[in-house]
């Protein structure tokens, strides 16, 4: 798998490389290896550079949050999106009976991991503070992502599919303002924004 024609046939393509995914053999190891380290640092680099280098600013004032602040506020931002990726794909994985798909973690993970990329891809917009808007507007092709792959890798019947989707962003919400309160005890405002920390539902 090369990295950048994933992320070019998830985002262009999702109808044709989401069975292309499903197909595939890897490992927990391998997906965060290869995609998930990789494609997880977008934002965490993005917005630190945003918010210390660059800053943020309106009305003639303008704030950088300090350098040491601001590395914390990455690390802590990138391992805890790592670690949420985890944490949903668990999620989706238990939710599958009751939408008539059928368990499987590495699945569930796939699924997750993927759907994810538009978030991801969307946190270079963080550079820019004042953009960090469009982040998120990017970070929502993600939910779509996730309802065109769910009856694939979850084998889901189609007509199940929204409300699997629905039920799974609710979860993603809940999971987004923990994960808020969570930052805000390591880093001061103003923070990265949560699609920075949970790409898959970016909430303003």
């Amino acid at each position: 798998m090369k990295l950048v024609q994933r992320v070019q046939d998830i985002l262009l393509r999702p109808k044709r490389t989401w069975p292309e995914i499903a197909a595939e053999s890897t490992d927990t190891a391998t997906l965060y290896r290869d995609y998930l380290l990789i494609l997880a640092a977008i934002p965490a680099v993005a917005g630190f550079i945003g918010l210390s280098i660059i800053g943020a600013g309106a009305f003639g004032v303008s704030f950088r949050l300090p350098i040491v602040t601001g590395l914390v506020q990455a690390v802590v931002s990138y391992v805890l999106s790592l670690v949420m990726v985890y944490v949903l794909a668990l999620i989706v994985d238990a939710l599958a009976p009751s939408f008539g798909g059928q368990r499987s973690p590495i699945q569930a993970l796939k699924l997750v991991a993927y759907a994810s990329t538009a978030g991801f891809v969307g946190g270079i917009f963080s550079l820019l503070p004042s953009l960090a808007v469009l982040g998120a507007l990017v970070g929502l092709y993600s939910v779509y992502l996730f309802y065109i792959g769910v009856p694939v890798l979850m084998e889901c019947p189609a007509e199940k599919a929204l409300v699997y989707t629905v039920v799974f962003a609710l979860c993603a919400i809940v999971a987004s303002v923990v994960l808020g309160a969570l930052l805000s005890v390591f880093t001061p405002a103003p923070r990265l924004p949560v699609g920075a920390l949970f790409p898959i539902l970016t909430v303003a």
